[in-house]
């Protein structure tokens, strides 16, 4: 059974007192020297998302950011009186230490800029062989001009951005099941065909409702060669959610969404070895392990 227990936040997130390395554009600026930056979780490997926290030593009007080439947008928690942005680390991304650089336009109208080099470890993933029907690893010339019509389909659909965040809150889990496949997971079809799983699949008979697992506008929703029936939720700000293998599609593209509202009924379609949801997470064109988000306590 997929666990989302919230935990006490002081579990997951792991702070980081940094000194110096602030650059100023403003001498007028009160001198700014401490910042802090909280991880959600602590530790970051290869093909998780992670919350980021920024308390900065100043009011601040604006804050953004970049991370292993992508960028960041922070929104402000008056609760907390933090600024937190969601980020994430590619599965091909090695073990090393790379750079967080965050610029922020101060209340008194001046830009500072921030540095801090975070580590990333390498997360193990399991392999396992799968067998399919045939077509999905040697398609005959027809299959091969479908599957090329839906790779133009799906690029032009990515290429979309909203500079908007139509998320908010925690993202809740598509369907109440237990996870039969994890994220990460190396596959081999037929013996002959090798991929990464770049999702999660849910054990689910076909049938069961699907549910938006956060606020959203229908990107796509259409039958897909490998897919099968999907659909794809722009969250806003480079993220989305993916939701394939459906019996039936009961939202339109355009369609705006909410959390928990229901997107289709789960199935077999396209390349499944049976009836189960598989949801994947994509951010700024990279794959993200979809557990490890529905575990993100976000204010």
């Amino acid at each position: 059974m997929l666990v989302t227990s919230r935990g006490a936040y002081g579990r997951l997130a792991v702070v980081l007192l940094v000194w110096g390395c602030v650059c100023f554009r403003s001498a007028a600026e009160p001198a700014l020297r401490q910042w802090s930056v909280q991880l959600q979780p602590a530790r970051l490997v290869n093909g998780a998302p992670v919350l980021v926290h920024v308390t900065a030593p100043a009011p601040l009007k604006t804050l953004s950011g970049t991370w292993l080439g992508h960028d960041l947008y922070f929104s402000f928690d008056p609760a907390t009186k933090t600024w937190y942005g969601l980020a994430g680390v590619s599965l091909e991304t090695a073990p090393g230490q790379y750079p967080l650089a965050l610029t922020a336009t101060t209340s008194g109208g001046n830009q500072v800029s921030f540095e801090r080099k975070l580590a990333v470890s390498r997360a193990r993933y399991p392999s396992i062989a799968v067998t399919v029907a045939k077509k999905f690893t040697e398609p005959d010339p027809q299959q091969l001009k479908e599957i090329d019509q839906d790779k133009v389909i799906k690029e032009d659909a990515f290429k979309h951005f909203d500079p908007d965040r139509l998320w908010s809150g925690n993202f809740h889990p598509p369907v109440t099941a237990p996870v039969s496949d994890a994220f990460g997971t190396g596959r081999t079809f037929n013996g002959k065909v090798q991929s990464r799983h770049q999702g999660l699949d849910y054990a689910v008979p076909s049938g069961t409702p699907v549910m938006a697992v956060n606020g959203g506008t229908v990107l796509l929703a259409r039958p897909l060669y490998f897919e099968g029936n999907c659909v794809v939720l722009d969250h806003g700000q480079g993220l989305l959610t993916l939701y394939m293998h459906l019996s039936e599609i009961r939202v339109k593209e355009g369609e705006e969404i909410s959390r928990g509202q229901e997107l289709g009924l789960s199935g077999g379609t396209g390349r499944a070895t049976g009836p189960h949801l598989h949801i994947a997470v994509r951010w700024e064109g990279t794959y993200l392990n979809p557990a490890e988000l529905l575990r993100l306590h976000i204010p």
